[in-house]
């Protein structure tokens, strides 16, 4: 190997590029001749030859010659021979070329073979390559090879390794059907090197289906467990005094995939584990033991919030990375300030991370831009009423000194906490001339727009915003936004400051006009409307003034803008006719309720800042392309905090759902004007519902009902369709499924030979979050995946991250938020399809964000209870009907039952055994949180018929929860069904508000729970 050594000499010792790439070429040309006389050449020159073209590459030349001389190599007999061969050709080939075919056989000996060196060298090429033709070929050999016990720890290491990869790229060949056992085995492995290989192999099957591998999971616990112990842990798998840290974080990853653990000795001692790892972590003076110490802990703290672990072991997270962001270590304050930013996420401990408010703040200032960035996110998260007038004075005195590269990011996110959670409407006003007169040029413009609704809406602000307009004026040098937002409030209620000599029409025209030669094209339109709107206030006339005004009108009636040309005519001719002027420029009206655009812009910064677990952040990877139905959401998960009104007092009757949500000032050729809302429109749901039918699908579309049996609705929101031709029918009752969930917050929804789609959901007040589960049970990727929610006017839904191809045996979550506007029993329908090889499925589908989601169980005393009831005496507030016809039933059951829908039975406070008295408290946007109490009396000589009194302080609510009561009641399967035929389906579908019966109702399974 000599001529390579000089070889390698000679290039270093090159003076500059274009010697090197001759010295290059002359050795190409050689080695090409020498190639081309290969009969010639002895193995050891042939593979001195491949070593030299293997170093040509890596310094960046293209090698398109040779490729088959180091092919062969790899049959050679000899190891050096072979190991040159398998080297080149796992760099200089990529998985497709058309020589690795010929080198498949080869492989696959050297396999099967009894050489443990030539198994190694082969599985390396293997898994750096990871070809189709690879996969298919050799997967069977390399499992054997994995599982045998014949085989040494090394073999079996690369084996899975090589797995790993093949499954990775090709994970419709690669077949892991049935592997769960065998995972399982190989968890029990005492050398670490295999059970490290395995567990990344085991990360991998999880992330695709995790169901598969649940025998897996007391495995991984009991893997974390002997490491945290230090039990049978060798030497050289000790890094700085950490047992095996690598596999710990794998171990740790693959639990994250898991939506939670059942068995309580389990949890238990996986929660050991995790408080183990929380204690005996810190900050020490080795770099290398912190890097593998905080790479332990901080998939830990992931595993943790995972889990939703209890308030105690949360606060001693919190704790933890408080201590972390006050470290000199720029990296550890990095990673303390982004996981605290992911703890907030779980609502119990917000109170906890306000703690290190100040230290955050510190964190503002850090010369690196980067922490800064994440103390910025973190401010913005955990802001809520408490502490908001706090966090954004500190972001106004912070913005003087900020870098321009976060000026805009931090006015916009300080304008949004200004209006989320504004004590009053002055303090906003103040917030925001404030923002404006700091870094004008990162203000926007739809941030003062919001100010001009907000005053014009509120008369007793109009003064105030108009004095701070005005001594905002007086500085010399100001931005020109705060010019426009000045002149429109002094123009508007100028007037209001009274005969002041600083607040005089005469003294406002002059400190308006000063800034005139200052400000651009776009501004003067203002301008002219703020002079137009004093000279209307100036009563009686003030000639002077008049003609001061008039002159400038003249002036600009010949401007080359037409915009500033059309209003300097108008203004003028306007102003001549007198009380025209008075009806023309009155006073703007009050702005519609409406969303604000700033929300709107934060939302994608809220989804970059609250990061979520494993499995989240991997569905987060998938193309969107649902229709968003609604883009309001509650701020950072926290308690239901109102945002700002346009009004202090929005009336209750105003629709939503009819606002637009456009702002309301818009900017139109430099001239401010109004934008009228947008007038109403039809209700989607109902026209949905009025329609007979759709189209008639081809063949080859299939419809699931609502039963999983018959193309039949029940009633409740579902679209009905006709006959159709049936090609893939689910699996299970849809309809039982449904009913289910209603009780429960985590199940399947549907399922087919194709798809699974489950379901998790989380309540907080008038606030849900679901995570649909849509998982591939195929070995191809279901295609022209498509969701659209059908929400009912009482609900206010968005539905994102729907990918439009699920990969095979892969499983995606698509969150979806859920906001309770007022009380309904109607339902939510998600209108689900996809295409897999000829088949069209499209399914209908209910949702489980029904009235009882949004109860709260509440019991009451009967000294809080009776003057409760008292005081809402008769209809509406109060409804009594009589239900005949029940199931009987035992008064424990009925009492149970009514638990089963959180309407909390309260024993003891009827006088009358035979009764029943409960208690519940209904959220909602409108109602917030609304006391309902209930009465039902029972005959000891009648089980099938009762009466039922339902009290609330909302007339809607008293009657919806009413009927929905009666519905469950009613509903009661007289006995189980013992057909084993399919039932049959109703003879129509019924309206949505009629009360559908079903034999399958959530009282079915309720009998199991109970």
């Amino acid at each position: 190997m000599r001529g390579l050594s000089v070889f390698i000499s000679e290039i270093r010792n090159c003076q500059n590029k274009d010697q090197e790439r001759l010295r290059v070429d002359k050795e190409l040309g050689k080695v090409r001749t020498r190639f081309k006389n290969e009969k010639g050449l002895t193995p050891y020159e042939k593979k001195k030859y491949v070593w030299k073209m293997l170093y040509i590459f890596m310094l960046g030349y293209d090698v398109d010659f040779g490729h088959m001389e180091a092919v062969s190599l790899i049959s050679a007999p000899k190891y050096p021979e072979k190991q040159v061969g398998y080297i080149v050709t796992s760099c200089l080939l990529n998985e497709n070329h058309d020589f690795l075919r010929l080198a498949i056989n080869t492989v696959r000996n050297d396999i099967i073979g009894r050489n443990e060196t030539f198994q190694c060298l082969a599985l390396t090429m293997v898994g750096n390559i990871g070809g189709r033709e690879f996969a298919e070929s050799l997967t069977p050999d390399v499992q054997k090879l994995l599982i045998s016990s014949s085989c040494r720890p090394l073999v079996r290491k690369k084996a899975a390794l090589c797995l790993l990869r093949l499954y990775r790229k090709n994970p419709d060949v690669v077949n892991v059907d049935g592997w769960a056992d065998r995972m399982a085995q190989l968890l029990d492995e005492r050398d670490l090197g295999v059970l490290t290989a395995s567990m990344s192999l085991l990360v991998s099957l999880v992330s695709n289906n995790h169901e598969a591998y649940v025998s897996c999971l007391p495995k991984c616990v009991k893997i974390l467990e002997r490491l945290a112990r230090n039990h049978d842990v060798p030497q050289e798998y000790t890094y700085y005094g950490i047992p095996s840290p690598w596999l710990q974080v794998k171990t740790m990853r693959a639990l994250q995939y898991f939506p939670s653990i059942e068995d309580p000795n389990t949890k238990k001692s996986l929660f050991e584990v995790l408080q183990r790892v929380l204690m005996g972590t810190d900050v020490v003076k080795n770099v290398n033991k912190n890097n593998a110490s905080h790479a332990v802990l901080f998939e830990a703290l992931a595993l943790v919030m995972h889990l939703d672990a209890e308030k105690e072991m949360m606060s001693q997270c919190v704790a933890l990375l408080g201590k972390f962001i006050a470290v000199r270590e720029p990296n550890i304050r990095y990673l303390g300030l982004e996981n605290m930013t992911r703890m907030l996420m779980v609502t119990d401990v917000q109170d906890v991370i306000k703690r290190h408010q100040a230290q955050i703040i510190t964190s503002l200032k850090d010369p690196d831009i980067s922490i800064r960035r994440r103390a910025l996110d973190l401010l913005y998260g955990m802001c809520d009423v408490s502490n908001a007038k706090d966090i954004v004075e500190e972001l106004l005195q912070y913005l003087s000194t900020a870098d321009f590269a976060m000026r805009e990011e931090l006015s916009l996110k300080a304008a949004i906490l200004a209006e989320k959670f504004a004590p009053d409407l002055s303090w906003y006003v103040d917030v925001i001339l404030q923002l404006i007169d700091k870094a004008g040029d990162c203000v926007s413009d739809d941030i003062w727009f919001r100010v001009v609704q907000f005053v014009t809406n509120n008369e007793d602000l109009q003064s105030y915003a108009a004095a701070k307009a005005r001594e905002y004026l007086d500085k010399p040098a100001i931005h020109e936004t705060m010019v426009k937002i000045s002149a429109y409030l002094l123009g508007e209620f100028g007037h209001l400051l009274g005969r002041h000599p600083r607040c005089s029409p005469k003294e406002l025209f002059s400190i308006i006009h000063e800034k005139l030669p200052t400000v651009s094209t776009s501004t003067i339109p203002i301008l002219l409307s703020s002079y137009a709107k004093i000279l209307m206030h100036t009563q009686p006339a003030d000639p002077e003034l008049q003609n001061q005004i008039w002159a400038i009108f003249n002036k600009y009636e010949s401007c080359i803008d037409v915009e500033i040309q059309q209003r300097a005519v108008e203004y003028f001719a306007l102003s001549r006719k007198g009380a025209v002027l008075m009806d023309i420029l009155a006073e703007m009206p009050k702005f519609p309720e409406r969303e604000s655009s700033l929300l709107k812009k934060a939302e994608d910064s809220e989804a970059d800042t609250a990061e979520q677990s494993a499995i989240k952040l991997r569905a987060q990877q998938q193309t969107s392309n649902a229709l968003v139905v609604s883009d309001q959401r509650p701020a950072n998960g926290t308690s239901p905090v109102s945002h700002l009104s346009l009004v202090k007092i929005p009336s209750m009757s105003t629709n939503v759902d009819n606002i637009s949500t456009d702002e309301g000032l818009t900017q139109s050729n430099g001239a401010l004007t109004r934008v009228d809302p947008q007038p109403p429109s039809a209700d989607l749901i109902g026209d949905l519902l009025a329609i007979e039918g759709p189209p008639v699908p081809s063949e080859q579309t299939v419809t699931p009902g609502l039963d999983g049996v018959t193309d039949i609705a029940d009633g409740a929101a579902i679209v009905p369709v006709g006959e159709q031709t049936r090609v893939v029918q689910p699996i299970g009752n849809v309809s039982e499924r449904f009913d289910a969930l209603c009780l429960k917050d985590s199940g399947v929804l549907y399922e087919d030979p194709y798809i699974q789609i489950g379901i998790k959901a989380e309540w907080r007040a008038h606030h849900g979050r679901l995570v649909l589960f849509l998982g591939n049970k195929n070995t191809s990727p279901l295609v022209s995946v498509q969701a659209l929610i059908l929400p009912p006017s009482h609900l206010k839904i968005e539905l994102s991250l729907v990918p439009e191809t699920i990969p095979p045996r892969a499983q995606v979550q698509c969150p979806l938020e859920i906001v309770n506007l007022r009380p309904s029993r109607d339902v939510a329908v998600l209108d689900f399809s996809y295409k897999f090889g000829t088949d069209a499925v499209n399914a209908k589908l209910r949702l489980p964000a029904v009235l009882n989601k949004f109860l709260q169980p509440l019991q009451l005393p009967a000294e809080e209870f009776f003057p409760q009831w008292r005081s809402l005496s008769g209809p509406p507030l109060k409804l009594q009907e009589v239900v005949r016809g029940v199931k009987p039933l035992p008064l424990q059951e009925l009492a149970n039952l009514l638990n089963s829908f959180r309407v909390m039975v309260c024993p003891g406070l009827d006088p009358n055994p035979n009764n029943l008295v409960a208690s519940t408290t209904f959220y909602s946007e409108s109602t917030r949180a609304m006391l309902c109490l209930a009465r039902i009396e029972t005959d000891p000589a009648d089980r099938t018929q009762l009466r039922m009194t339902i009290a609330s302080g909302d007339p809607t609510l008293t009657f919806e929860l009413k009927e929905y009561i009666k519905e469950q009641i009613v509903n009661i399967p007289v006995a189980p069904p013992i057909a084993t035929s399919p039932p049959q389906p109703p003879p129509s579908a019924q309206p949505p508000s009629t009360t559908a019966t079903s034999s399958n109702d959530p009282v079915a399974l309720l009998a199991g729970l109970l």
